[in-house]
C-alpha cells in the first residue's frame, strides 16, 4: 500500500501532478486526494477515482504527503489552514514559485520534513523536469519524494538559492520551446507543408534533438558539427538565425524572465 497524497490546489500544475501520478501507477486513484475551492473543473479526476474536495484540513489530517500545488499569495492562508495537521510523521513539498522553505517554516514550525520541488507542465506524461531541494529532512525521505518526481521525469538536487533560476529555465523554459516549435510548423507551412504535417515534424525533431543530449551527455555543437557541411543548407541556416539574434534573444528572454521573478 503506497502512501496517501494530498495535492493542495488543483490547478494547471497540481492536476498535471495527479495525472502523472495515476499515468506513472506510482500511487493508485485511492492513493490520492485533490482540493480545489471549485471541484467542478476536477470531474475528469473524479471519474478516475480519485478523490475531490474542497476541504484542505481533511486532506492534509488524511494524507502521509502532503503537495501544495497553490498561488504564492495563497500559501500564508492555506498553510495558517492546515498547520495544525503537519505533524513529524508526514512529508510537505512545495511546488510554490518564490516561497521559501524559511517562509514555510515560519507558519508550520519545525516538526514537519519540507521539500521544494520546481517541476514543469510535463509532469502530466511523465516527462517532467524537477528540481528538488529539502530542509530537515532524512534520507529516507529523500528517496521517497525523488522516488516520486522520477517516476514524473527527470530529478536533479539543487541549492534552495538556484530554485528561481530552476522555475526560468526548466518551467518557463516549456513555454520557450513551445514558441521555438510554433516558429518551425510556420515556416514549415511556408516551404510547403500543410499545419499538421509540419507540426508532427517540429515537435519530433525537438524531442529526438533533447534525446541526443540526453542520451549521449553530448554537447549540443557536437551535434550540430553532424548536420553541418561545408557551403551546405544547415550552416547557411544556423548563421542565418545568428546575424538575426536567435541565440542572443534567447538569452535575453531568460535574463528578462529571471529579473521579473527576482523582483517580484
Amino acid at each position: 500500500m503506497g502512501k496517501k497524497i494530498a495535492i493542495i490546489g488543483g490547478g494547471n500544475l497540481g492536476t498535471a501532478i495527479a495525472e502523472g501520478l495515476l499515468k506513472s501507477k506510482f500511487s493508485k486513484p485511492s492513493e490520492i486526494i485533490i482540493t480545489k475551492r471549485n471541484i467542478s473543473t476536477l470531474t475528469s479526476l473524479a471519474e478516475k477515482k480519485v478523490t475531490v474536495t474542497d476541504d484542505n484540513i481533511a486532506a492534509a489530517k488524511k494524507s502521509e504527503i502532503i503537495i501544495l500545488a497553490v498561488k504564492p499569495f495563497q500559501i500564508s492562508e492555506v498553510l495558517n489552514n492546515i498547520k495544525n495537521e503537519l505533524g513529524s510523521n508526514k512529508i510537505l513539498v512545495s511546488v510554490v514559485t518564490g516561497v521559501t522553505m524559511s517562509d514555510i517554516r515560519s507558519i508550520v514550525g519545525d516538526k514537519i520534513s519540507i521539500f521544494r520541488a520546481m517541476p514543469n507542465t510535463a509532469i502530466a506524461i511523465q516527462q517532467s523536469m524537477t528540481c528538488v531541494c529539502s530542509d530537515k529532512v532524512n534520507s529516507t525521505e529523500i528517496k521517497y519524494v525523488h522516488d516520486l518526481f522520477k517516476n514524473l521525469g527527470l530529478v536533479v538536487t539543487i541549492d534552495e538559492k538556484l530554485m528561481e533560476a530552476a522555475t526560468i529555465l526548466g518551467a518557463c523554459g516549456t513555454a520557450y520551446a513551445m514558441r521555438y516549435i510554433r516558429a518551425n510548423i510556420q515556416g514549415g507551412i511556408e516551404i510547403g507543408f500543410d499545419a499538421a504535417t509540419a507540426s508532427i515534424i517540429a515537435a519530433q525533431t525537438v524531442k529526438g534533438a533533447a534525446e541526443l543530449l540526453l542520451q549521449n551527455g553530448s554537447h549540443p555543437e557536437q551535434e550540430i558539427d553532424k548536420v553541418t557541411t561545408p557551403k551546405g543548407c544547415t550552416i547557411a541556416g544556423l548563421n542565418e538565425m545568428e546575424h538575426q539574434g536567435f541565440s542572443s534573444s534567447l538569452i535575453r528572454g531568460i535574463m528578462t524572465s529571471y529579473r521579473k521573478i527576482a523582483k517580484d
